[in-house]
């Protein structure tokens, strides 16, 4: 009485209960399929990290004497196809039972949902055992309330596991430490070398020609760096705590062009794909900073600690609360085309430029070059937010959909109308000029708004707020800044308009 277990490739969890016990009735089964490859434009380092990281599970389960299919890509049996391979596989095998855990996107969830329903087999579903919450918590904690406010689901998170409290009050008497982690890089904090890990990927990369997938980005070596299995991601973890964590929360919005990652933990692949949980993590950070508290200061653990409790279960609470109608909001009616340097990264805005050639170079963005250089010229150039899911879903290595998605339609993109965000993420130069050394260089002037030395987020920033003036005048938060633009002469205005129409009409001139 043989039992089919479905693996997907952002389950990898090693500790999850499946996997306790006797394996003899069970059979595992991973496939790398173009159906994965193809549904999106992927960065090839997205492609290589998923299938290695799958790779090395398999052999991990193997050497636990669990029987494990495995399905490469070129595989001649390879449908190509996700239920098909199960299909075949449930005749092949004479399968009397179906267990898979639930898929943390939509679409494959409805995909195995309606395939289950096929089957005169036995089927059960079971949880990935990898979050905090399950998918429906976020919305009964908000039931009934009329704004979903990430600070009150986060202190409730922080009560409810008892991570920084003393009784019921925040550890160091603050709930959030947001104003401490707003500090640019100066170079006086020395940033360690990140840890980079020799994962040989050369067959996966022949595979790829082979079978003619098209990506986007760079990959020039044979190893790959980020952590791709359990110990990999302890290691790299480790090496956080010790050498990153220090500083973390003082620059974790800061940008520099001459750093890819400065203090942050390079961990999200590996905390995306289940191959560590946000449990671990939170706890190893805390157990280090309790016995290093005398040079750690609890700002860089809070910090740290509300991207994964708050922010990150926040997401996944919204996105299954939200989907599917999630995927097609456009309050701001947003229409314009992606300009071409996102794939290229040619452009004289070197703050653009830096962000998207280490996006190509390396699959990375930390979240403020996301959501304030390329989500911000999106957003100012009023791209179709369609555009900007697909580039933001591809290019990072991290990115699968239930995360992605609310953090570029909601919070970057403000196509929800503000149910993620309670005003659009826009600035002009001077916000990318105080967190970064960006602007040192540039080709474009931070502190003019026309001419054609003007930096171009200058214009795009205050013709933004002219054109969409019916959705956001109104917006409590965004009320000074539309009593500055009232003010604003008309000729000058006028001419800020012009500077920025030039622009958004072609967007690969500057």
């Amino acid at each position: 009485m043989k039992t089919l277990r479905l693996i997907l490739g952002d389950q990898l969890n090693s500790k999850h209960s499946w996997y306790k016990g006797n394996q003899d009735n069970y059979v595992y089964c991973l496939f790398e399929m173009q159906q994965e490859t193809n549904y999106v434009k992927h960065h090839i380092q997205k492609i290589i990290s998923f299938f290695a990281a799958m790779r090395s599970f398999a052999k991990t389960l193997e050497s636990q004497n669990c029987e494990v299919i495995y399905y490469q890509l070129d595989t001649k049996e390879n449908t190509q196809n996700l239920t098909d391979n199960l299909e075949q596989l449930i005749k092949k095998l004479g399968i009397k039972r179906f267990e898979y855990q639930e898929p943390d996107e939509y679409r494959l969830d409805k995909q195995l949902s309606n395939f289950s329903n096929t089957l005169n087999i036995e089927t059960k579903i079971f949880s990935t055992e990898h979050f905090y919450t399950d998918r429906q918590d976020l919305s009964r904690f908000f039931k009934d309330k009329k704004q979903w406010i990430m600070e009150s689901f986060y202190r409730d998170m922080r009560k409810k596991h008892n991570i920084l409290m003393v009784a019921n009050q925040p550890e160091g008497g603050k709930w959030n430490y947001d104003k401490s982690n707003r500090n640019k890089w100066k170079e006086k904090d020395r940033i360690p070398k990140y840890r980079a890990y020799k994962n040989e990927v050369s067959e996966i990369v022949a595979l790829l020609n082979s079978q003619n997938i098209n990506t986007i980005g760079h990959f020039d070596t044979k190893y790959l760096e980020y952590p791709i299995n359990r110990e990999q991601a302890l290691d790299q973890l480790k090496y956080f705590c010790e050498h990153l964590l220090i500083h973390f929360g003082d620059y974790q919005d800061a940008m520099h062009t001459e750093q890819a990652y400065l203090f942050h933990s390079r961990l999200s692949f590996a905390m995306n794909c289940k191959i560590i949980s946000p449990k671990a993590i939170v706890t190893t950070v805390l157990n280090y900073w309790r016995t290093h508290g005398e040079t750690i200061d609890i700002s860089q653990v809070e910090g740290f600690i509300r991207q994964i409790i708050g922010w990150r279960e926040y997401m996944r609470g919204m996105y299954w609360a939200l989907m599917p109608e999630y995927k097609t909001l456009n309050y701001l009616e947003n229409s314009n085309t992606l300009p071409d340097f996102f794939w290229t990264g040619n452009t004289k805005m070197n703050c653009l430029k830096k962000t998207i050639n280490n996006s190509l170079d390396n699959g990375y963005a930390h979240h403020i070059q996301r959501l304030m250089i390329t989500g911000n010229f999106a957003l100012l150039t009023q791209i179709n937010p369609d555009e900007v899911d697909a580039w933001y879903l591809g290019i990072y290595i991290d990115a699968v959909e239930w995360v992605q998605l609310p953090n570029t339609r909601g919070m970057s993109q403000f196509a929800d109308g503000g149910k993620i965000a309670t005003k659009p993420y826009v600035s002009s130069g001077s916000y990318i000029s105080k967190m970064s050394n960006y602007c040192d260089g540039c080709f474009y002037n931070k502190k003019e708004k026309i001419g054609d030395k003007a930096c171009p987020f200058n214009s795009l920033y205050w013709n933004f707020l002219d054109d969409k003036r019916k959705q956001l005048s109104d917006n409590f938060r965004m009320k000074m800044m539309y009593s500055l633009l009232n003010k604003m002469k008309p000729e000058d205005l006028h001419n800020i308009k012009l500077r920025a129409q030039t622009i958004i009409e072609n967007p690969n001139l500057f």
